[in-house]
């Protein structure tokens, strides 16, 4: 014959059941944002690096090319290409499920 609950089972069955479904979900979320913090912190460092860089490299190395009446371009060039960048980075990022 079936063991008959009193209320104080059938509480504490609805509190392990809504501290399943509730909080189970939830514990690898601190882990996982603080892996795209970190990693967001890491592209923007790299990112600027390499626009710098580009920037440097169209200033110093393109000889008389820029110079003059043209001074603005590298700076209008790399801000090109970061848009392009930015673009792309734009269209990669997908909504994942925890």
């Amino acid at each position: 014959m079936p063991e008959r609950k009193g209320p104080a089972d059938v509480v504490d069955q609805i509190k392990a059941y809504a501290r399943q479904e509730t909080i189970e979900p939830l514990r690898p979320l601190p882990r996982w944002v603080l892996m795209g913090i970190g990693g967001s912190v890491l592209l923007m460092l790299g990112s600027i690096s390499l626009v710098l860089a580009l920037l440097r490299v169209l200033q110093e190395e393109t000889g008389n090319n820029f110079t003059g009446n043209l001074s603005w371009a590298p700076y209008l060039i790399t801000l090109g290409v970061s848009v392009i960048i930015l673009a792309l980075l734009g269209l990669r990022i997908s909504k994942r499920s925890l």
